[in-house]
């Protein structure tokens, strides 16, 4: 099947405290976007990657990518102000002869390799998958003044991770769908779920977690100097 990826990183990086983009913030010695896409590589789907990247700094990104040496062809694009409307305009980028789309965050560097090619084998018997991990976390839903409302059953609980694969069809339709309705989501899975499509669960890891503040970073940062990823 023909499989293209899409890694949104247009990100500001405000909550990680960094001066510069967050896809290029230094994580063991190369930008934490470069990271990504070598894991991408070792996965095989990264044939050709569109990144997209903060309109304001398309040039910094192609001077970084340039000079990493990945083996690979890459396409930057320029993002939006949400992750929605970057993906979408990577979407838009997609050559027509494309059939599957796997969209990672460039944030997660960590994910195993076989999570993805479990969400590409999840995604080809119903249309659409994601990875994800079951909360140990008990959740608790709060109203506007921090007082608790409910607490959902554990057991139906999961936190969304990526990749995340679609057909192309139906991603298409799903954004479609919600620039006329107005709709945002903070995931492609929940946007496609919304118009009734199935979305298949596939067991991700505690590793792929999303690097979004400086102790998150740091704790990155360890795992690669203590050799564990």
């Amino acid at each position: 099947m023909s499989v293209q990826t899409i890694v949104p990183a247009a990100g500001a990086g405000t909550r990680l405290k960094s001066e510069k983009p967050k896809a290029l913030v230094d994580l063991g010695g190369k930008p934490l976007l470069v990271r990504t896409l070598l894991r991408l590589q070792k996965a095989g789907i990264a044939e050709d990657v569109i990144v997209l990247a903060p309109p304001d700094n398309l040039d910094l990104f192609q001077e970084v990518l340039e000079g990493a040496g990945l083996d690979f062809r890459w396409r930057l694009v320029p993002g939006g102000s949400e992750r929605q409307i970057s993906v979408s305009r990577g979407i838009e980028a997609l050559p027509s002869h494309v059939e599957w789309v796997v969209i990672h965050d460039a944030a997660r560097p960590f994910v195993p390799v076989n999570c993805i090619h479990q969400a590409l084998e999840a995604a080809r018997a119903v249309g659409a998958a994601t990875v994800a991990i079951p909360c140990t976390d008990t959740i608790l839903v709060a109203d506007s003044d921090c007082f608790l409302v409910e607490t959902p059953e554990r057991k139906h609980l999961w936190a969304c991770q990526t990749p995340q694969v679609f057909r192309v069809d139906i991603i298409v339709e799903a954004h479609r769908w919600a620039t006329e309705h107005r709709f945002l989501a903070t995931d492609d899975a929940t946007l496609v779920r919304s118009l009734g499509n199935p979305v298949r669960l596939v067991m991700g890891s505690t590793l792929n977690f999303k690097i979004t503040t400086p102790t998150d970073l740091l704790m990155a940062g360890l795992l690669i100097e203590r050799g564990f990823v």
